[in-house]
């Protein structure tokens, strides 16, 4: 019996040991196949200028890497790797983050660890599902259409062109709708918040619809900046038109 509650005790604290803090980050990474002393850098925006700005530089060592710090919200960030084409996006938030860099083909990394990096992960898998009809009609018809070109087969070209637009406008709409339909169901995913602010901005989209989104996300994540710039926008939206004309004084109550 002490055995046992030994063992449970053990567990307990195995599980109760993080090696991060609220407000804390720590990436874990691999890079197979990168040598030593090559180059990782923690890529973030200037939060005046917006323009990207190096957070840290660590060194690859026996193909693995480590990058610690304190995050105060959720944002994306990227990963550059020395001498590798292309990036890592993903989101800097508080917990463990593992990323797995594929030097081969970097889009194709793996990144894991925390709740809204799973989500960003999950979401972006289901997009591609959503995507792909355009992009099988693009590698079916590339070959297709520049052979149009170089005849200057116009009738040709606007055929493939006519084709491409319907399905295009198809997978916007669909997308749209995956969007909204992520944004109900998940509160608490820094990518709903990202979604509505899309949304706030987009003439098209239901401003009613995209306000009970907004009304409906998690505290954490209204006070975040994707968050308070949408509070911003429905005040903006919610404002009597400039010029609108008031009701003439003395008239009916």
């Amino acid at each position: 019996m002490k055995k046992v509650l030994f063992l449970l005790t053990a567990s307990v604290a195995i599980i109760s040991c993080s090696k991060v803090k609220d407000g804390e980050y720590l990436i874990t990474g691999t890079a197979k196949g990168i040598e030593n002393g090559k180059t990782i850098i923690l890529q973030g925006q200037d939060p005046t200028t917006m323009a990207p700005i190096a957070l840290d530089t660590v060194k690859v060592e026996n193909g693995k890497f480590e990058i610690k710090g304190k995050v105060t919200e959720p944002a994306f960030h990227i990963l550059l790797v020395q001498d590798v084409q292309g990036q890592v996006p993903f989101i800097l938030e508080t917990g463990e983050i593992k990323i797995e860099v594929d030097k081969d083909s970097i889009h194709k990394s793996k990144i894991a660890g925390t709740y809204s990096n799973d989500e960003y992960v999950k979401f972006n898998e289901d997009l591609v599902k959503v995507q792909k009809r355009l992009m099988d009609f693009q590698k079916k018809n590339t070959q297709t259409m520049q052979a149009a070109q170089q005849k200057q087969d116009t009738a040709a070209i606007n055929s493939l062109m006519k084709e491409y637009t319907v399905i295009q406008t198809e997978v916007q709409a669909e997308s749209k709708k995956k969007y909204t339909a992520y944004a109900e169901t998940h509160p608490k995913s820094f990518i709903s918040a990202l979604i509505i602010q899309s949304l706030i901005n987009d003439p098209t989209a239901d401003f009613k619809k995209t306000e009970t989104l907004y009304n409906s996300l998690d505290e954490t994540l209204k006070n975040t900046k994707p968050g308070k710039a949408i509070k911003e926008k429905i005040g903006q939206m919610k404002l009597p038109a400039v010029g609108a004309s008031a009701p003439p004084v003395g008239s009916a109550k």
